[in-house]
């Protein structure tokens, strides 16, 4: 890859831009034409004047697919008259990496100024991504990286922090129709010429599926316009063309984490549509169902506990019934054991007693058990007071012992703290009443 590597004649660059995908032809040129991330392109917006100052610096585009992320780096390029060098992370590597870097220093030695454009930064390696921090921070490139992953995670600190981040949102679904409607009437680059019309439904049935990506809209209006019969898109020819909806999702990525973060917490704030909904999305995207189920027994003793014991139960056998049916039929299977999790009383005292624990346990040390709770099977083990002191709970009133089961550092310490939540809220009277009978006890040894 060159700077300097021969330019295609104007005749071969009209006949591509005729075979072009629609999405291709009809992406935008200027800022007047793009559509979409007002917070950032917006009149008075930081990045809009940066632009229009010719200050625009290294940057990562942060955002979902078809947004406008490739197209909005062009736009800069064309703005501020700099060479626009497009790599991909995915077909690009360390030699490919370190070529551009010495041509775009000799470029700026005859005082142009080069941006490079990395499509999925997230996929470069750190030693790929390391290559790119002395051009930056000389300034002999300008760096637009571009990827859906969060930055946070995906791209270096060193490189992030002479990076600004952008976050870029998807389209809204009135933005994604006026697209449509501008390749349907553009001659020049659209749709205009096959003289194509469009049920206004159907229009609304290729947003709604697109999920505000607008590369995507395109497609699904590009194809539905081939197969329009006597040249009208209908719901109709939009169904037959798309087959099924594009949801973003990402088994590895941000997206992953934020659908399971969003069923977890609607099912502990007893939402059950909002759960139904969460679950839905994961499994229509994709999402291994059994996955899904783990996760749901996890629900059931972290945020249930034991003020529904019995959700457990209900969690483990969608949990089977999954496995055994598979998808779609299985599917129900976990639906219902969502709503039934929703809709359980909710506790996490048990949760919360276990952590307490687990942190006495690694923070202090670990105290021998008490010689009375110990078995005595040898007579020397005997000798050394092994068991001396047991007593049977079967043998006492109340089937409750006085004795103390905790180590001597931790005596009369309370881990478990019942709610007052469903079947819990006789848990924590049975522990009151356990209470009482042990005082007791204690007091009539005294």
């Amino acid at each position: 890859m060159s700077l300097f590597s021969q330019i295609p004649d104007e005749g071969a660059l009209k006949t591509a831009r005729r075979t072009a995908p629609l999405a291709e032809r009809m992406r935008p040129r200027t800022l007047e034409e793009y559509v979409g991330q007002e917070h950032l392109l917006g009149p008075g917006m930081p990045l809009r004047m940066e632009i229009e100052r010719d200050d625009a610096g290294s940057m990562i585009l942060w955002g979902p697919p078809g947004v406008g992320k490739t197209t909005l780096a062009k736009i800069i390029a064309q703005a501020t008259n700099a060479s626009f060098i497009e790599f991909s992370a995915v077909m690009s590597g360390m030699k490919e990496i370190k070529q551009v870097m010495v041509d775009a220093e000799k470029a700026a030695g005859f005082g142009s100024r080069t941006i490079l454009f990395v499509d999925e930064i997230h996929r470069f390696n750190k030693a790929q991504q390391d290559a790119f921090l002395p051009y930056v921070e000389r300034g002999t490139i300008r760096l637009i990286g571009a990827t859906t992953e969060n930055p946070s995670f995906e791209v270096i600190a060193a490189l992030l922090s002479r990076c600004r981040v952008y976050r870029l949102t998807p389209l809204t679904d009135e933005q994604l129709a006026q697209l449509l409607k501008r390749a349907l009437a553009d001659k020049g680059r659209g749709l205009g010429e096959l003289k194509v019309t469009a049920d206004d439904d159907a229009l609304e049935m290729i947003v709604a599926y697109s999920s505000g990506d607008a590369r995507y809209a395109y497609n699904a209006l590009e194809t539905a316009a081939k197969a329009a019969a006597g040249g009208r898109i209908t719901r109709d020819t939009v169904h037959n063309a798309l087959q099924q909806r594009v949801l973003l999702y990402d088994k590895q990525g941000e997206e992953h984490f934020n659908l399971i973060s969003a069923l977890h917490k609607s099912i502990r704030n007893s939402d059950a549509d909002a759960s139904l909904y969460w679950l839905g999305r994961m499994l229509q995207a994709g999402e291994d169902p059994l996955y899904v189920a783990r996760r749901l027994v996890r629900m059931a003793v972290e945020d249930v506990g034991l003020a529904a014991p019995e959700a457990l139960r209900m969690a483990l056998a969608a949990r089977d019934a999954m496995d055994f049916l598979g998808s779609p039929e299985g599917d129900l299977a976990l639906a219902q054991a969502a709503v039934y999790l929703a809709l359980s009383p909710k506790s996490n005292a048990l949760y919360t007693a276990y952590g307490e624990v687990t942190a006495e346990i690694e923070n202090h040390r670990a105290e021998p058990v008490p010689l009375h709770l110990r078995n005595a099977v040898t007579p020397l083990m005997e000798k050394f007071g092994y068991a001396e002191g047991y007593q049977y709970a079967h043998d006492v009133e109340g089937r409750v012992a006085a004795m103390e089961c905790l180590p001597e550092n931790l005596r009369g310490r309370t881990f478990y703290h019942p709610t007052a939540e469903g079947r819990e809220k006789q848990l924590g009277q049975r522990m009151e009443e356990i209470r009482r009978i042990r005082a007791a006890g204690r007091k009539s040894e005294h």
